[in-house]
């Protein structure tokens, strides 16, 4: 796959963190894992354990062998379907109601919803807080 028909994949994203994921390519073929976090300008995630790397002694480290997790590009995982549990493509569709809902199709999959992960209701950074007008003057 070109950069250009990656690119054109990943231009509105169907994966958030928390999803569940097989990896498609790479040393960790075949591993399934949950995303820790996006980055959506590099088009990359880190997924919980995998794609592990040894970073070597630096400045503010100490010596010794530590494997940390390194990203992957998105093009590279895919969401698992929670009724048969094999990866599929994510596809939006809208409801009667008007909801907007993730649907898993391809091969393999069973055309049912998948739920937003529970974690994306937590925010990983606070807010920033506004001060009244009170509190200027």
């Amino acid at each position: 796959m070109g950069w250009k028909a990656a690119e054109k994949l990943i231009r509105h994203w169907k994966i958030l963190r928390g999803d569940n994921v097989m990896i498609i390519r790479r040393k960790d073929n075949g591993e399934t894992g949950v995303i820790k976090r996006v980055i959506h300008s590099l088009h990359r995630l880190i997924v919980e354990g995998k794609n592990l790397k040894h970073i070597k002694q630096g400045q503010g480290r100490e010596g010794g062998i530590f494997t940390v997790e390194a990203p992957i590009h998105a093009s590279n995982v895919e969401v698992l379907d929670r009724v048969t549990g094999k990866p599929c493509k994510v596809w939006i569709r809208y409801l009667e109601d008007g909801i907007k809902v993730r649907v898993s199709r391809g091969i393999g999959a069973s055309g049912s919803l998948i739920p937003r992960p529970e974690i994306l209701k937590t925010r990983t950074t606070p807010r920033p807080t506004v001060p009244s007008l009170a509190e200027l003057q």
